[in-house]
């Protein structure tokens, strides 16, 4: 921008609109917090970050890892937009991400078991890891703090 149309920004001249000089105030929507997220929601959106990389990292294996059959390797690549988009909804504290975040957390539970009572070595342990991400993400999406950073109403019981 120039000098000049900064200061007749800066000064409130050219409107004529009877306004106060000065940088006007944002106002959220209606039902957003205003502020930075709290912890937790931060979290529970590294947490479903953490999960949506690493589903979109098995399914460029499974894309390019040699098979003639590139239908899995897509479709586990396009589950993964799903934890992704609830890992950007919950950074930016949008209501709407609490429930596809929940949705993969519970999911994510059933998968962990199954590949914690497998036999390899590596199952196990990645499905310990996956079990303690989804209980954490699920403790973090119901806590309090994120439902009101969320906007969310919780009613009394």
């Amino acid at each position: 921008m120039s000098q000049k149309t900064t200061k007749r920004k800066e000064s409130g001249a050219g409107g004529g609109d009877g306004m106060a000089a000065g940088p006007t105030a944002q106002v959220p929507p209606a039902g957003q917090p205003t502020g930075p997220p709290p912890l937790r929601l931060t979290a529970a959106a590294a947490v479903a970050g953490l999960e949506g990389l690493s589903i979109a990292a098995w399914g460029v294996t499974m894309f390019f890892g040699g098979s003639s059959d590139v239908l899995p390797g897509f479709l586990v690549l396009a589950l993964a937009a799903l934890p992704l988009l609830a890992a950007y909804g919950l950074r930016r504290a949008r209501q709407w991400s609490r429930g596809p975040a929940l949705i993969v957390q519970l999911v994510a539970l059933p998968i962990s078991w199954n590949m914690v009572r497998s036999d390899g070595a590596g199952f196990v342990a990645s499905g310990a890891v996956l079990g303690v991400l989804a209980l954490a993400g699920l403790v973090l999406l119901v806590h309090p703090a994120t439902t009101d950073a969320l906007g969310i109403n919780r009613t009394a019981a």
